[in-house]
């Protein structure tokens, strides 16, 4: 529960907007129909509302969700641009191994990958929790 607090704080406020967002309208639909001298019908409402809830959806909510999360995913996650600052990062890293370690570099280096998942120059992050001091190096 307290890892995705986050998410259930999120959903929380998502409901009660909506509920609340339904029941303003309701009151809003009545008194326009008994303005108009008509009883508040729940199909003409139940209409109504839908087409207002999902114009509300489509221009705010699915806007800021596809900024937020596809944002997140293709900067943080699937786009190659970034991770050009950590490949290069990478290679530094590599390098001052390489010197630093002599002619264990090479052995150290490929360690941290395989502990870490590196593939194509990108680690993943696995190995987190586990002693990550390469065997030999303080």
């Amino acid at each position: 529960m307290k890892r995705y607090a986050y998410a259930w704080i999120t959903l929380a406020f998502f409901l009660v907007s909506l509920a609340l967002h339904w029941l303003f309208g309701w009151s809003a639909y009545a008194d326009e129909a008994a303005q108009h001298g008509q009883a508040a019908d729940t199909a003409g409402y139940l209409h109504e509302m839908l087409r207002d809830t999902f114009e509300n959806w489509q221009s705010e909510f699915l806007q800021l969700l596809w900024q937020v999360v596809g944002l997140a995913y293709f900067l943080y996650v699937g786009s190659p641009s970034s991770k050009e600052n950590d490949d290069r990062a990478e290679a530094k890293l590599d390098a001052l191994i390489r010197l630093q370690a002599g002619e264990r570099g090479e052995e150290i280096i490929r360690e941290l990958d395989s502990r870490f998942l590196r593939h194509g120059g990108h680690a993943m992050p696995h190995g987190h929790g586990t002693d990550n001091v390469v065997q030999g190096r303080e």
